[in-house]
């Protein structure tokens, strides 16, 4: 870990880099947790890789030994400069490096003009600030990626794959559209500089299922209006959000399998699909 260390200050002291804490620019500075990122990807030599947040390009280059393309978004002008010299310098032909925000990139534009198939996984070390609306991007998009393989921090990928009682909007997001499991922890010592909080690497594997539009809009209102008030019992919540008199919420969670008294973090994915059934009548 200190001869990476000691390569990425070198690097921050020649190109004059500053890493930015508004940005998230923690760099990772073990060798063993990006080979573990590799693995978790679980990468073929024909597979499209969309990297966000590349750093200073060491994940960079382990991936486009390893895949057909690395398409790498980097946001920050400077590191983006830095790392187009650093894949022309060794004469890296499978890796474009993108200076754009990936909240604003059109994927799907880029994929057509290249004439590359809209199939691709993602790995990315988020900033923090940007996982939630990052998450809600890609796996409402029209071509989703087969899977997602992220540094996120800590608590944010417990959330993500949480189960009762702990479950909350975010994780019925991401559980409603893909499966998520948490590869392994990352101490925060394992960055320069060193980030306040822990990180974790965490798989997400988009299911095959096509998904309704409208049912999905009505899906996440129903579990909004389920958590709108976390002290609240689900069936008060429930009433209360769409206007429904207490005894006939009552009568519809025992329709669906639903204790009365229970609260909205206290169901599983599979609760809520069954609860939406039973109040699809009401959802207009």
């Amino acid at each position: 870990m200190s001869d990476l260390l000691a390569k990425t200050r070198e690097i921050c002291h020649i190109f004059e880099i500053k890493p930015a804490h508004s940005k998230g620019q923690n760099f990772l500075i073990n060798e063993k947790i990006y080979d573990d990122i590799i693995k978790a990807a679980d990468l073929q030599p024909d597979d499209i890789v969309l990297e966000i947040g590349p750093g200073l390009g060491f994940l960079t280059a382990k991936l486009a030994a390893k895949v057909r393309q690395v398409i790498a978004v980097e946001l920050d002008k400077q590191l983006a400069e830095y790392l187009q010299t650093g894949i022309d310098a060794p004469g890296i032909t499978n890796v474009a490096i993108i200076n754009e925000d990936i909240l604003r990139f059109n994927l799907e534009a880029y994929f057509k003009e290249r004439g590359l198939p809209l199939k691709y996984k993602i790995v990315a070390n988020l900033p923090y600030n940007i996982s939630s609306i990052f998450l809600r991007r890609f796996l409402t998009a029209e071509h989703k990626p087969e899977t997602l393989v992220l540094m996120l921090q800590k608590e944010v990928t417990e959330r993500i794959a949480a189960a009762p009682p702990e479950m909350s909007v975010l994780a019925l997001s991401v559980q409603y559209y893909a499966t998520p499991k948490i590869i392994r922890l990352v101490k925060a010592g394992n960055f320069w500089p060193e980030p306040k909080v822990d990180s974790a690497i965490i798989r997400i594997d988009l299911k095959t299922q096509v998904f309704d539009a409208k049912n999905e809009k009505d899906f996440f209102r129903m579990v909004k209006i389920g958590f709108s008030a976390k002290r609240k019992m689900l069936k008060n919540n429930l009433a209360a959000g769409l206007r429904i008199e207490p005894p006939a919420i009552e009568e519809i969670l025992s329709r669906a399998g639903i204790k009365t008294a229970v609260r909205a973090e206290d169901l599983f994915l599979e609760d809520w699909q069954k609860l939406f059934a039973a109040l699809s009548p009401f959802m207009v």
